[in-house]
């Protein structure tokens, strides 16, 4: 399309008063819905232009390093590229901002490109509670964690697998994820990070992947209990999606430019489980 230029945003979010990244009717708050706002604003625009983002988060969701993208038209991105970063922070409400804006590469989808998504999520078991500077974004679970008996469970749920079990269902949608990397480490500070890394996520999955490893950390399930629920392939009830606000969205991947369009091509295609066996 020659007449439009893709341009890549990077920007990090506060979700604590956002309900969720896209946009909903009824006038809710969310983070596209303020940006794509601003847009239209700064650049003196009857139209809007829509957001495609990497990772589509929750409410009360935080994002350090989202990515996103915007098409717009050649001679809108000509004149106001040079002040449109400035522009942008000066229209924007303080809980999110839009840390770089350049031209994607050919190819470039910042939603289905990606490689892989990785996210953090934080807690404590300090008894007295949560740093009040720190209790929107980090969650007090009540009970002592053992951080080995925590990783040796993550072990168990690497890989590629159907992670129905983790997530809430979306009619068409699989649930079929490889999950790279689920490790986590207890910081000085004694704030427990877990990084979650994955190709992507389905909806609730982080989320549900913590509360299965703290039942394990506090002693109420063995490690091997997580990956016997993964295995099953169906919602335990002993599982439960932990509060939004302990979740950021770090980082987001991508491959080389020059594999960018085949990526996106892939990313779309649904994806099935290798069969068994033969017959």
């Amino acid at each position: 399309m020659s007449g439009v230029v893709r341009v890549r945003l990077d920007l990090s979010y506060d979700g604590t008063e956002f309900s969720g990244w896209a946009k909903q009717a009824g006038g809710r708050r969310t983070v596209q819905g303020e940006i794509e706002d601003a847009l239209r604003t700064v650049t003196r625009s009857a139209t809007t232009y829509e957001l495609t983002v990497a990772g589509r988060t929750d409410a009360g969701v935080h994002a350090r390093g989202q990515v996103a993208h915007v098409d717009l038209p050649r001679e809108v991105w000509a004149e106001h590229r040079p002040k449109l970063l400035k522009r942008l922070a000066g229209r924007l409400p303080k809980d999110v901002r839009v840390w770089a804006l350049r031209e994607a590469p050919e190819g470039f989808d910042a939603r289905f490109s990606a490689i892989w998504r990785r996210y953090a999520y934080r807690v404590t078991d300090n008894p007295g509670g949560v740093d009040p500077l720190l209790r929107g974004h980090v969650l007090w679970h009540d009970w002592p964690l053992d951080v080995d008996a925590m990783n040796e469970a993550a072990r168990g749920l690497l890989g590629e697998h159907d992670f129905a079990a983790y997530c809430k269902r979306r009619e068409g949608a699989t649930t079929i994820r490889t999950l790279q990397r689920l490790s986590l480490v207890r910081g000085d500070d004694g704030i427990i990070t877990a990084t979650v890394r994955a190709d992507a996520f389905c909806h609730n999955m982080v989320r549900s992947l913590i509360g299965a490893l703290l039942f394990v950390g506090d002693g109420h399930r063995t490690p091997d209990w997580p990956a016997k629920v993964l295995a099953a392939g169906v919602r335990d009830s002993a599982v439960h999606v932990v509060r939004p606000h302990g979740l950021t969205l770090e980082e987001v991947g991508y491959p080389a430019d020059e594999l960018l369009a085949a990526r996106s091509f892939e990313a779309r295609n649904k994806r099935t489980l290798p069969s068994a066996g033969c017959c």
